[in-house]
């Protein structure tokens, strides 16, 4: 199982608490927890990526292990830790400022 944390107004729509999680069949990469989070939670679906183009939507932000996975292709492999458990995938929202 992958843990995924949601920023609030994704939680929100969803009726879900900060972290969820989904299982993913076969490669871990960000596209197929994205596709399993928006099976999981149909009302997500256009919400995180775009409907025809899937590019992530500009004021959200994918982080793995610390790492800013947000301009990397959607087919690079997440971490050992995250396929484990240990870490989640989080999906932040953008705060801007100083």
């Amino acid at each position: 199982m992958i843990r995924v944390e949601l920023p609030f107004h994704l939680r929100n729509l969803a009726h879900v608490e900060r972290e969820v999680t989904v299982e993913v069949e076969g490669p871990v990469t960000v596209r197929s927890v994205l596709d399993a989070l928006e099976v999981r939670y149909p009302v997500l679906a256009g919400t995180i990526r775009d409907h025809g183009t899937q590019k992530r939507r500009p004021f959200l932000r994918f982080y793995a292990c610390e790492e800013d996975l947000s301009n990397e292709p959607p087919d690079t492999l997440l971490s050992e830790d995250v396929v484990s458990g240990k870490e989640p995938f989080s999906i932040i929202a953008a705060i801007a400022g100083g």
